[in-house]
């Protein structure tokens, strides 16, 4: 399903993948790939799970293509969405040697690649991009037994993405954090999938603090760990007055 918001059009693809498009034909990816949903081969541990169904996915139409960490590197992905001459924009503290599986470095990829810092701001093409902050806090839900978080501060970012007047938030693998409220957004795509990011609550009430024209949900589903119930999730959106579309076919 394409979702259609203020001159842009967003799909989820699976996964953390989303596409997103301006009535110009810009078109920017956010963390493409993994788990088999762009090459036809993801499986739902639990039947009849709310997810995008995989497709052998090759656009190969991404003007731009941002990566927050290196739990969503996958350089098989990224090939799969970028154009030619497309900039890939990857957060400096992804390092293909700290990644289990087998990628290309980011370095050796066949575009035009851009490091971005935790706090920073940089235009490609016709998107002007911030990336902000994106962890678990220590001694919250998302930590492992020892106390340390999964996604521990200065492991990945959030990128909030202007495209064509409107603003879209992808936090990351992240906590729902103080610094995300005083954002501008227009478009939110929470995940809601809890074990490594923010639940399904959190995510709600943190898109009633941004008070956006329309929430997307996305990372959940794809694996038991993920796990979350999109209709509560939008149920309780939609009682704080806020707009909500589900994008699971």
């Amino acid at each position: 399903m394409t979702v259609r918001h203020d001159g842009v059009t967003v799909d989820w693809l699976g996964y953390a993948t989303v596409r997103l498009e301006t009535e110009d034909g810009f078109v920017a990816y956010l963390d493409p790939g993994r788990y088999g949903v762009l090459t036809g081969e993801w499986e739902p541990d639990t039947p009849d799970v709310g997810h995008p169904e995989p497709v052998d996915y090759r656009a190969k139409d991404g003007d731009a293509v941002f990566v927050t960490h290196n739990h969503h590197y996958d350089s098989d992905g990224i090939e799969r969405v970028a154009s030619e001459d497309a900039t890939v924009v990857v957060y400096e503290g992804v390092d293909a040697d700290e990644i289990d599986r087998d990628v290309t470095p980011p370095a050796e990829l066949p575009y035009d690649v851009v490091e971005i810092g935790e706090e920073d701001h940089l235009t490609v093409g016709d998107c002007e991009a911030w990336s902000v902050p994106a962890y678990n806090e220590e001694n919250g839900p998302n930590c492992r037994e020892n106390g340390e978080p999964h996604h521990p501060k200065g492991f990945g970012v959030g990128y909030l993405l202007s495209l064509d007047g409107t603003t879209a938030f992808w936090p990351g693998d992240s906590d729902a954090l103080e610094g995300h409220r005083a954002l501008d957004v227009s478009l939110f795509l929470p995940p809601i999938g809890r074990s490594f990011t923010m639940d399904r609550h959190s995510a709600a009430a943190l898109a009633a603090d941004l008070d956006p024209d329309l929430v997307v949900p996305i990372h959940y589903n794809t694996f038991a760990a993920l796990e979350a119930d999109s209709t509560a999730f939008a149920e309780d959106v939609e009682n704080r007055g806020i707009a909500v579309t589900v994008d699971e076919n």
